[in-house]
């Protein structure tokens, strides 16, 4: 594997990289002259028709990296129905569709056909785009390799090959059908791998799929970005603690903060939080994994064009989506891969930008604020005093007498409305009430029909007690025990079930 490390790329301009003319007239026209790092080593070696492996942090820009040599290079040939001639692997929905905006924004010169194939959305729409040839082929791997078992896709004439996000993949699980792909695709193809961390086992997907490539590292792995404020902030552990910690953060910031992401851990908390700011009147949207495609999409774009100032999102808007401007991320859980850190807060300080990001971090989160500290070789400044000046009051405050937060719903600390106490006291009487016999509810009215209607039993088996003495025993053991009659005019009702008594309790028992 040989090396290739650019690191000074001051006087190299897009032109002398060796793109077309029609892609040059594309990237001035979206306004860039000078290319980054990572498109100024791996666009040459790419058009050259090298393996490239690209290593660099996020927002660096190596969507372009890809997209440009891949636009000059198939200005040559056409695509023939159902064999794509690339193909693009990405980790998520999101990121596919981005990549699907590049190829269109630096190909507006070129009559590209791009099929994007990826979940939450019509197969059949998809298999006209292949069924017309695609130039351009954007998937994620589950959706890729469904159309190929349905029939629909033949991936023998694929010519370039790129693994984008290839960490993500790994985190994903995506790894074997990734494997699987490959082996679908010629051998004598090109492959573009491109990744933000090298883990072990990314290490050796290179070995395994690309050949004698040009490795483009234009940072440390694993580094953050220098133009990126990070900051801990203590909380207590509960969750509504956090909630309080976060919303104080947001107001503190004020003015400064232009839009935000904050990410959390889990699916169900991104909702809970999201529920949360809106009922405290901030402008917050919501987006992970479970959201339908269109929703999440909009979302985005509400996002990106200022509709939306915050946006609570579980880590499938870590990895690449292109939002430039972003001021702030908070972290309102400490990450357990301390890899998606680097990813959360690459949302913000992009392209020289400056940016600010917060994480919020309990006790129960050491060992996880450690491994970050390890893996991006610097220790986080506190924003107010580490853990250890976390006092009992600060770990407990608004825990007490909040059964309704304790689970996940109510109101925030802080926040005690006089219906509380109220509320409280209800719910008590409500149980006390069902800890006693029904007889306690019951009218008088009934009550005293119902003594009425017992005494008449009672008279009546009185009455038919003489007839007892000419009766046989039953044989059964039960010959001491005394036996009740029923007259057919007694009214047939079962005290307890009122007028839904069953029909068979009412039969009257006959002499």
């Amino acid at each position: 594997m040989s090396s290739d490390t650019q690191n000074d790329n001051e006087a190299v301009t897009f032109a002398d990289l060796g793109l077309s003319s029609k892609v040059l007239s594309a990237v001035s026209d979206a306004g860039y002259t000078t290319p980054t790092p990572i498109q100024a080593g791996a666009i040459p070696q790419a058009l050259q028709g090298k393996d490239v492996l690209g290593i660099a942090q996020t927002g660096t820009g190596k969507t372009a990296a890809f997209v440009l040599p891949m636009i000059t290079r198939l200005e040559k040939g056409r695509a023939r129905a159902r064999m794509p001639r690339t193909l693009i692997l990405e980790p998520t929905r999101e990121l596919a569709a981005q990549v699907e905006e590049n190829f269109v924004k630096y190909g507006k010169n070129h009559r590209l056909n791009i099929a994007l194939l990826i979940g939450g959305v019509s197969f059949d729409e998809q298999e006209k785009k292949l069924e017309r040839g695609a130039d351009v082929l954007i998937a994620t791997p589950g959706r890729l390799l469904d159309h190929f078992e349905r029939g629909k896709l033949l991936l023998t004439g694929v010519e370039i090959l790129v693994i984008d996000e290839a960490d993500r993949m790994l985190d994903m699980g995506f790894i074997p059908d990734i494997e699987r792909i490959c082996k679908l695709i010629p051998f004598t193809r090109q492959t573009l791998f491109f990744s933000a961390t090298m883990p072990p086992e990314i290490t050796k997907l290179t070995e395994q799929f690309l050949h004698t490539p040009v490795r483009i590292e234009v940072a440390k792995a694993a580094t953050t970005a220098s133009t990126v404020t990070q900051r801990l902030v203590k909380s207590g552990s509960k969750p509504w603690d956090k909630r309080g910690v976060l919303r104080d953060l947001i107001r503190a910031e004020g003015d400064e903060i232009k839009n935000a992401i904050i990410f959390c851990n889990r699916k169900v908390e991104v909702s809970e939080l999201f529920r949360s700011l809106v009922k405290h009147d901030f402008d917050a949207g919501a987006l992970h994994g479970d959201m339908d495609q269109r929703a999440r999409m909009a979302m985005l774009a509400g996002f990106r064009d200022g509709k939306l100032k915050l946006l609570v999102a579980s880590d499938v808007a870590a990895r690449g989506l292109d939002i430039p401007d972003v001021s702030h991320v908070f972290n309102y859980d400490v990450p357990i891969h301390s890899e998606d850190y680097v990813h959360r807060i690459g949302r913000t300080g992009r392209a020289g930008r400056s940016g600010k990001s917060f994480t919020i971090a309990t006790r129960g989160d050491t060992k996880y604020v450690d491994a970050i500290e390890k893996l991006i070789g610097k220790e986080i400044e506190w924003h107010d005093g580490d853990l250890s000046t976390l006092t009992e009051s600060d770990e407990d405050h608004g825990h007490r007498g909040r059964g309704r937060e304790r689970a996940g719903r109510g109101r925030e600390r802080g926040e005690r409305h006089p219906r509380d106490e109220h509320r409280a006291r209800k719910t008590r009487d409500v149980s006390e009430t069902a800890e006693q016999p029904s007889a306690a509810v019951v009218p008088a009215e009934a009550l005293e029909e119902r003594r009425n209607r017992k005494e008449a039993i009672k008279a009546n088996n009185a009455e038919r007690e003489p007839h007892r003495d000419n009766e046989q025993p039953r044989g059964n053991g039960r010959q001491d025990r005394p036996r009740r009659y029923r007259d057919e005019d007694e009214v047939n009702t079962v005290v307890g079930f009122g007028d839904d008594t069953p029909a068979f309790m009412k039969v009257a028992m006959k002499v």
